[in-house]
């Protein structure tokens, strides 16, 4: 499916990168997503807002199956990257996680060297052949998180001595060093100071060139900075998808309207 998306630099033709049709979420007996229909582009960065628990984070697991880890969940429905099905039985979570990277809520850098930090998924998936092909994929990844220039004489230090800003930094240079396609992005701000703030939400823009970037925000003014695409949750249903100038000054759900005026979350 082509599309097209608009963002203040211009106009660039996009396709689709993941398909989402019908898809059901269930916790136990809880009814926590309901037929959910969304294409979410290539090279653009695409917004899930809405209030507490509408299911947002919810949905932003079942696209790399995060939610297979939780015994009482169960989904339904399909979702395809570059049109296969992740949900096949010969889809294994480990590889689909590598295509398709997450960065979490609060920083989360292991117990180990920077250097380690962004090695680790290269290392466990077999990506290089020797010593000097990971160094590669290590200062490459740094430099697209925009922390290289930072860290460059201090690889062997650990990756919890960083400040919050760089950690979270260093945890996207950590999803990225795999190869993903995709990176997924749960409230990456949230646990952040502006100027830290300010910095991902730069770097978020930059790595739209390379990936297709969904996150889950909280912040309307950050959806309307960061994003070209902007899906509206409220209570497990998936009410609007579109533009996101077109979604935060025209939007055609009057529930969407009541969330970014401020009347209901």
């Amino acid at each position: 499916m082509d599309d097209v998306r608009t963002a203040g630099r211009g106009i660039v033709a996009a396709t689709a990168k993941i398909e989402a049709r019908g898809v059901q979420v269930h916790y136990g007996t809880t009814h926590a997503l309901k037929d959910v229909d969304v294409s979410i582009l290539d090279h653009a960065v695409t917004a899930f807002i809405g209030p507490s628990g509408c299911g947002k984070s919810t949905f932003l697991r079942c696209l790399n199956r995060m939610n297979d880890t939780i015994a009482s969940c169960r989904v339904t429905g399909k979702i395809t990257l570059d049109g296969e099905d992740i949900y096949a039985p010969k889809v294994d979570p480990v590889q689909l996680r590598a295509k398709v990277g997450m960065v979490f809520q609060k920083p989360n850098p292991f117990p180990k060297s920077i250097y380690e930090n962004v090695a680790y998924g290269p290392k466990i998936h077999g990506l290089t052949r020797n010593k000097g092909e990971l160094d590669q994929i290590v200062e490459a990844s740094l430099r697209k998180a925009a922390l290289w220039a930072e860290v460059k004489d201090r690889l062997d230090s650990p990756g919890t001595g960083l400040s919050g800003g760089q950690q979270q930094r260093l945890c996207i240079a950590r999803a990225i060093a795999t190869g993903p396609e995709v990176l997924l992005m749960d409230e990456p701000c949230s646990a952040l100071d502006p100027i830290a703030t300010a910095q991902v939400e730069e770097l978020i823009d930059e790595l739209r060139s390379s990936f297709s970037v969904v996150i889950v925000t909280h912040s309307m003014q950050q959806a309307a900075r960061v994003s070209q695409k902007t899906a509206f949750f409220h209570l497990g249903h998936l009410v609007e998808y579109g533009e996101t100038a077109e979604i935060f000054t025209n939007p055609k759900d009057p529930r969407t309207e009541a969330y970014i005026t401020g009347r209901i979350g």
